[in-house]
């Protein structure tokens, strides 16, 4: 089968008029080629030269022109160029051999079914050929054009022996079948449960990047249940396993916590690609393990799981090796905050609560009110439009308030400063403790967001305390 209609782009002429003056075989394999039959964009591509492939780019770099930037890894045998907004990276035709306790191959020249061999599934080991002779033919070992009809994830050789030696394609089979919305072969889908613990080794790093992936994915729980089902999240996640199972005592119960906080997953990404989000909403529950009580009155309750929660946001990245930065502060913040517009949403609505919940979310209140808004997963239809109704009422106070007073990401009128030279005083808890009852008053309603009304307040604050002006007014 030919294929040359989909290589349109200049760069395979290029690579194509090299291949045949130096001799060499030369092929594009593995996404790129996967993609171009699932028809998604790709901007990755990846060839495969019989022969010596950082020699063949540099060559390639040439002809494209002087100010073309080559990477060269020559450690790992690779080089890569980036060509008319395509990232091209070229490498040897190899096959390899793995230790026990470590990913890094030992690599040895090799053929293209080598090279196609040691690929992590039969459809990322499709090739087509560049030589002009044989432009755009299809080389297919291992049936991976009927593996991508059939919608399946499948090694190219036994499941044991590839899973083992990259305990990272474990990971990378359940991703692609998330992604793809395929099935993982049997035979595949057992190896993994077999060969869980080989997944100790990998790195963290590599690991969020699959998770990463698959959280941003179309529907994202179908990759959590295989994580789970193959027993793999416990290695990789194991904050999140815990959340799973359901507890039954006199007859009264919980819902299952895995499976609502992937189901809040799955809503939030109906309306949000915003991959931190996302993470807000699989890990906005974390803290219920650690909070579940129960008593005959109540059942099982999960006071401040919230706040527990949020505290438990800087481990959890630091153990994912995730950023510790805004990114991390961001998750924690909707984390701790998920419950308020839930409570007001069950309650009559007040200014100041609308206030304190714009002071305390700032620029983030959107993404929590869809946090919230995702957090509704009651099999009752009649309680989830009920809640969705309020939920309507909440947003449109919160655009009435805060049109009104401005609070959202508000500087109280009055600084620490200013308190200092006004009263003579030295840095100290009543510079604080009045500065706290101008935004509290203000929050309240008792007074409004402007500096003469805030300045008259703090004036008397300070007189109940007994503290006057040292300058002139």
């Amino acid at each position: 089968m030919n294929f040359s209609k989909y290589l349109t782009h200049p760069i395979f002429n290029i690579i194509s008029n090299i291949a045949d003056n130096e001799s060499l075989q030369t092929f594009v394999i593995g996404g790129f080629v996967r993609d171009l039959f699932l028809q998604r964009p790709s901007k990755d591509i990846d060839v495969v030269v019989v022969g010596n492939g950082i020699d063949f780019a540099e060559k390639v770099a040439e002809k494209i022109g002087k100010n073309t930037n080559i990477n060269v890894f020559r450690n790992f045998g690779t080089a890569m160029l980036q060509y008319k907004n395509l990232e091209v990276e070229f490498v040897g035709a190899r096959k390899e051999s793995y230790q026990r306790n470590s990913r890094k191959p030992v690599v040895e020249n090799g053929t293209l079914q080598d090279d196609q061999l040691r690929r992590d599934f039969t459809i990322n080991a499709l090739a087509l050929s560049l030589n002009s002779e044989t432009f755009g033919n299809l080389l297919d070992s291992f049936n991976g054009l009927q593996d991508l009809e059939n919608q399946i994830i499948r090694t190219p050789t036994n499941p044991d022996t590839t899973f083992s030696d990259d305990p990272l394609r474990m990971i990378r089979a359940i991703r692609f079948s998330t992604q793809l919305n395929f099935t993982i072969h049997q035979e595949s889908l057992e190896s993994i449960s077999r060969n869980k613990e080989r997944t100790l080794i990998l790195s963290k790093e590599r690991i969020v990047d699959e998770f990463h992936k698959i959280i941003l994915s179309p529907i994202p729980s179908r990759g959590f249940k295989l994580l789970d089902e193959t027993g793999l999240l416990p290695f990789c996640f194991p904050e999140l396993a815990k959340l799973k199972g359901i507890d039954v005592k006199n007859e009264k119960s919980h819902k299952d916590i895995f499976y609502h906080s992937l189901k809040v997953l799955d809503n939030i990404s109906r309306n949000t690609n915003h991959l931190w989000l996302r993470w807000a909403a699989l890990l906005h529950d974390i803290g219920k393990p650690a909070t579940k009580q129960y008593s005959d009155s109540e059942g099982f309750t999960f006071h401040a799981h919230e706040v527990v929660g949020s505290k438990m946001i800087p481990e959890i990245f630091k153990n994912l090796r995730m950023p510790l930065n805004e990114k991390m502060k961001y998750v924690q913040k909707l984390v701790f905050l998920h419950l308020r517009p839930i409570v007001l949403s069950q309650e009559e609505v007040t200014d100041s609560a609308i206030r304190r919940l714009l002071f305390e979310a700032g620029d983030d209140i959107d993404d929590l009110m869809l946090l919230c808004e995702a957090d509704i997963t009651s099999g009752i239809d009649e309680k989830v439009k009920k809640f969705l109704a309020n939920f309507q009422i909440v947003r449109q106070k919160l655009k009435e308030v805060e049109e009104k007073d401005a609070i959202r990401n508000f500087q109280p009128p009055i600084s620490g400063e200013l308190i200092m030279e006004i009263f003579g005083l030295s840095p100290c808890k009543i510079v604080g403790d009045i500065k706290n009852s101008i935004k509290d008053a203000i929050l309240d309603g008792k007074i409004s967001n402007n500096y003469f009304e805030s300045f008259n307040f703090m004036l008397k604050e300070a007189e109940k305390l007994n503290i006057f002006p040292v300058k002139k007014i």
